[in-house]
This record gives structure tokens, sequence and C-alpha cells, in this order.
């Protein structure tokens, strides 16, 4: 089978739309992270960084607002 023949049905499969699968795959990332942020505020409180603990727990914050307004785009979407 030539490279062409093989690459004929490339990208034909599109069970969602892009920006569907752009909001899961992000949404995804942004889930992960919140669930190691508190691990990050552990460290830095072991350390005594409250800079940094302040740092993580705004990101945590700021992620969990994106998280909600992702799953609220994501249900209009599907």
């Amino acid at each position: 089978m030539s490279d062409q023949q093989a690459d004929k049905h490339f990208g034909e499969t599109k069970p969602m739309s892009n920006h569907a699968h752009d909001l899961i795959h992000d949404l995804n990332k942004r889930l992960d992270a919140v669930w190691r942020y508190d691990q990050y505020v552990t460290n830095a409180e072991k350390a005594n960084e409250e800079e940094i603990v302040q740092l993580w727990k705004e990101a945590k914050q700021q992620d969990m607002e994106l998280i909600e307004r992702m799953r609220t785009l994501l249900k209009k979407s599907l």
C-alpha cells in the first residue's frame, strides 16, 4: 500500500468537534493539576514558604474556576 493510500482516510473519523476535543483535553490537564496543587501547598508549608503556599492556592482557585467554566461550555457543545 502506498503512503498516499495509507493517508487517504487520515482525519476522516471525527467523533466530535475539534473545539469539544480541545475542551476535554485541557480540562483533563487542569483536573490533574488541581489534584497536584494540594501536594505543592503541603511541600511549601513544610518549607515555611508562605508566598509559595499562596501562589499554589491561587493557582488552584483559578484552575477550579476555569474547570467549572469549561464543564459548562462542554455541556453546551456536546
